[in-house]
């Protein structure tokens, strides 16, 4: 006889249980927020943070808050992929349910669209949005957790939303045997190596393509470039963060965290380039640098879960409460590039996920089945713009190089 907690086809409707939430970090949030609205929907939201303090500034992207397909698929980047991975009957399904969001919980989202913003902020402030609420459906569980610790709280319709980051707590256990070294649900592209260089400057400083070229142009084996959406002025500094591209021999070489000075001492080819673009900057705008450089050497790789849901236990015979407790993996646990802020991506899968978890008459297998499919053709989205970018770079490092440029082109 098969058992019905863990047959794949099985249709039962699922029961109201709770949704527990690992990781209370924007997405995580974000996604309780979402969940709070739906009545009767308890959730317990695990962090083991006890405060907001992540400075770095973000930029969500407007597809956010587009309300037509014109102006969702609006980016010269973005949208020509959306228009070719998604059917318009989807892309009008996901912005009927972004109508129903909560004017509170879409009043900060409409307000962060308009500029930078602060992680702590947009954390803070969603974390203030649901204790102001005071619905009593959100329990908070401060302090660290365990993968076991949380299965061992489960309950008959329970579901977990793990929404940890790069290092996901549940990633490599959604599949039978996937804490093995190989991570065998995970893949992983590496793009390239590269130091991201952060800096303060005191005056307004606008970056744009045609800027990366001519601060560029005596740059020639590096080439800094910085991040048109990481780039911003807060009225007073411009905060500037940019890359240069490195070899494995030179990332090999350096330590995780460094700063100016060490990479003038031991890598000055490298410094000269980043120097050289900042010099041509203060030229122009007659400002100065605040503070020392921060530079991180990391590999730039864009990822993603194969399995993004626990669907491979359900077609097991193992007793483990990953059968029969669905587990989802949202925002960086899931997908991630090193190119662009996944943020974004992070709360328009959140929206996704609670439309789903809404829907109290869907069976668990087709909630599953409906997740994997559509956080693959965002893992295409993620992908074909990752590459997209990558390429347009290595075009822009050769434009003073004819020759290298034309054995990048790939024409007709």
């Amino acid at each position: 006889m098969t058992d019905r907690a863990t047959d794949p086809y099985d249709e039962t409707p699922r029961p109201m249980g709770s949704v527990h939430i690992v990781g209370a970090g924007p997405v995580g949030l974000f996604l309780a927020a979402l969940l709070q609205s739906i009545d009767g929907q308890r959730v317990r939201l695990y962090e083991r943070r006890p405060e907001y303090t992540r400075t770095r500034m973000v930029m969500l992207a407007p597809y956010l808050v587009a309300d037509s397909i014109e102006t969702y698929q609006a980016d010269v980047l973005d949208g020509p992929n959306v228009a070719a991975i998604f059917d318009p009957a989807e892309l009008e399904t996901r912005l009927a349910y972004r109508r129903t969001v909560a004017a509170d919980l879409k009043a900060l989202l409409q307000e962060w669209s308009l500029g930078f913003v602060a992680l702590k902020t947009i954390e803070q402030s969603l974390a203030d949005l649901i204790e102001d609420r005071g619905t009593a459906t959100v329990e908070r569980v401060d302090g660290e957790v365990t993968r076991d610790d949380v299965l061992g709280r489960l309950e008959p319709g329970d579901v977990v939303v793990d929404t940890t980051g790069t290092r996901s707590l549940f990633r490599d256990a959604l599949v039978p045997g996937g804490d093995a070294p190989d991570h065998p649900n995970l893949m992983r592209v590496r793009l390239e190596y590269a130091l991201v260089v952060t800096f303060l400057y005191s005056q307004h400083y606008v970056c744009d393509e045609l800027c990366k070229y001519a601060k560029n142009v005596e740059n020639t084996a590096y080439k800094f470039i910085p991040g048109v959406q990481r780039t911003f002025y807060d009225g007073s500094i411009s905060h500037v963060t940019g890359i240069v591209v490195i070899t494995r021999d030179e990332f090999d070489a350096m330590p995780s965290r460094f700063d100016g000075p060490w990479l003038r001492e031991h890598h000055p080819a490298v410094a000269e380039s980043m120097d050289r673009f900042i010099d041509k900057v203060k030229e122009e705008t007659h400002g100065e640098l605040i503070g020392e450089l921060e530079i991180v050497r990391i590999p730039l790789d864009v990822y993603h879960a194969r399995n993004v849901t626990s669907r491979p236990w359900r077609r097991s015979s193992d007793p483990s409460a990953l059968a029969t407790s669905p587990v989802f993996l949202l925002g960086d646990a899931a997908i991630g590039s090193p190119y662009f802020q996944s943020i974004s991506l992070g709360f328009e899968c959140a929206m996704y996920l609670a439309g789903l978890v809404a829907q109290r008459e869907l069976p668990v297998v087709e909630m599953l089945d409906r997740y994997e499919l559509y956080s693959y053709k965002q893992w295409l989205r993620v992908y074909m713009r990752s590459k997209t970018i990558k390429h347009n770079k290595d075009l822009f490092e050769s434009l003073d190089d004819p020759l290298a440029l034309l054995e990048k082109l790939h024409i007709y």
